[in-house]
């Protein structure tokens, strides 16, 4: 593990303590700092990484999150049939403003099923869904009309909220740039690579600034560096106090979320 590989390892760990960004970035620029003026072996330098960063909560004590607010989504009993397949059995999940939900599980097991159910796209055979506030959702495919721009989605998405053309656009922009994107120079939607389509159905479902985000899938066709700015981007959207549901397969970031809906296996097959 050379320097920068430290350096980032340290980061991650202040992060999973905690500790606040500011706080952290000027903990990693003063490691990075000395080992750039003093040379050596960060292992010998500092230490282990996750030794480091413990004593550093112990020296500075973290910044206390935002405390969760009141619950925006409570779903209970949710169950659904596909004939004779059973899809979800009494599936339950609360999500409270300024929470991340993160739910997983096998293939079929129901993840996308599931969402659009608390989305209020398909209807379950037993169980509710109550939603306090505005909600929007991303769908893992679509959403994204083939011949129009993106700046043109914004406008669209936009108006719906009686946001005027300029603003809609220029938010839809800034949106944008938080996933290392810049719309502003993209070409008709038919034209954009899956993972850019996806940045653009990301962030169309942010304008709205809803109460309630459903993410299904949200990452497809991204690279590591997109993938790292959607969930910074989630980070900064649930410190803001937004509800987050985010349906996923990928185990590495469970340490960012703040509830996990562990969906077990379709019963006779079933439908993801």
């Amino acid at each position: 593990m050379n320097a920068d590989d430290w350096l980032r390892a340290f980061a991650a760990e202040l992060h999973q303590r905690r500790v606040g960004g500011d706080v952290a970035r000027h903990v990693v620029a003063e490691a990075a700092t000395h080992l750039r003026e003093g040379g050596g072996d960060p292992w010998l330098v500092f230490g282990a990484p996750q030794a480091y960063a413990a004593a550093i909560v112990e020296s500075i004590g973290t910044a206390p999150g935002p405390r969760p607010g009141p619950v925006r989504l409570h779903a209970r009993g949710i169950t659904k049939r596909y004939g004779r397949q059973v899809v979800l059995r009494d599936a339950s999940l609360t999500v409270r403003a300024g929470q991340i939900a993160a739910v997983v599980g096998a293939n079929g097991c129901g993840k996308s099923t599931f969402l659009r159910i608390c989305a209020g796209l398909v209807s379950p055979d037993a169980g509710e869904v109550t939603v306090a506030g505005r909600l929007s959702y991303c769908p893992q495919q679509g959403g994204t009309a083939d011949f129009l721009l993106p700046d043109e989605h914004f406008v669209l998405v936009g108006a719906g909220q009686g946001v005027p053309r300029v603003p809609a656009r220029r938010a839809g922009r800034a949106a944008a740039r938080q996933l290392g994107w810049d719309a502003g120079n993209a070409a008709l939607a038919r034209h954009l690579s899956g993972g850019t389509r996806q940045k653009l159905n990301l962030t169309m479902s942010t304008l709205t600034q809803p109460d309630v985000l459903l993410l299904d899938e949200p990452y497809q066709g991204f690279d590591q560096g997109s993938y790292v700015n959607l969930w910074d981007q989630l980070t900064r959207l649930r410190d803001e106090g937004r509800a987050i549901v985010v349906v996923t397969h990928l185990l590495n970031q469970l340490d960012r979320v703040d509830v996990v809906l562990d969906l077990p296996p379709a019963h006779q097959g079933g439908r993801s």
